[in-house]
């Protein structure tokens, strides 16, 4: 099994062809002919609901491509943040969609695919506030996902840290003037001021630098490859840019993207 593994990693990184309608076996999927996703559908610009109803977003976007390509049929399974991980490894869905970090705590415990998209961690704040910069977060109450990666750098920064199950909570929070701040993706940052109408705005500065992965339960090294040769095809022929830009007027792939690390 474990030289079968490295056949196909080796067939990925040197660029060749992997098949991309192999069986439902063969890409240790839970149920054959499906991509199981996990996905909050509630932080926006990733996984959000159109003005139809249905689901769209970067990661909608993205994953919805590459279970094409892989003639799966996506299945989003609609799920809070802090429940993720315990999700994955209950075997409830394929693979983590959600907007999650590349940490190396993370990739004790799932692998992840390569890095799909760059951003960084960004403080949102009333316009009228007097936090300019990370330093001004000491003793300041501060939004966060709970189990994020945001909610520890609050920490790290003296604040006094108050954790949501959605992003879109804590926004919310914050217009009726309950927290501070809240400390969250730049990209998911913009577009909740752009498209709110809040009187929101962010500090100059960024918090951290980050590459989002999508996280898969550990010893599935064909679904892995799978989709890290869909995922590259989809940026090499332009795909990517095409579904990503049209949503948010720039293309956000990484232009050194963390490799899997199995």
């Amino acid at each position: 099994m474990k030289f079968k593994a490295l056949i196909v990693a080796a067939a990925v990184f040197a660029g060749l062809a992997v098949t991309p309608n192999v069986n439902a076996a063969d890409l240790e999927l839970l149920q054959p002919g499906k991509l199981l996703a996990a996905t909050e559908g509630t932080f926006s610009p990733f996984s959000m609901r159109a003005p139809d109803g249905k689901l769209d977003g970067l990661e909608i976007r993205v994953m919805t491509e590459i279970a094409k390509r892989l003639n799966l049929e996506y299945t989003p399974v609609l799920i809070k943040w802090d429940s993720l991980l315990v999700g994955l490894e209950a075997n409830q869905f394929d693979v983590i969609s959600a907007s999650m970090d590349i940490t190396a705590a993370r990739q004790e415990k799932v692998t992840f695919a390569d890095g799909w998209l760059e951003s960084g961690g960004r403080i949102v704040v009333p316009k009228d506030s007097s936090i300019k910069s990370a330093a001004d977060l000491k003793g300041k109450t501060v939004g966060a996902l709970v189990s994020s990666t945001f909610a520890k750098i609050a920490e790290e920064h003296g604040a006094v840290v108050k954790g949501y199950k959605a992003e879109s909570d804590a926004m919310q929070d914050m217009a009726n003037g309950n927290i501070d701040a809240t400390i969250t993706d730049a990209i998911a940052g913009s577009w909740a001021i752009k498209n709110s109408g809040l009187p929101f705005a962010m500090t100059d500065d960024y918090v951290s630098h980050i590459q989002k992965g999508f996280a898969i339960k550990k010893g599935k090294p064909h679904l892995v490859a799978a989709i890290n040769k869909a995922l590259a095809d989809m940026v090499a022929d332009g795909t990517y840019a095409k579904l990503t830009t049209d949503l948010i007027g720039f293309d956000p792939a990484p232009k050194d993207p963390i490799k899997t690390i199995q």
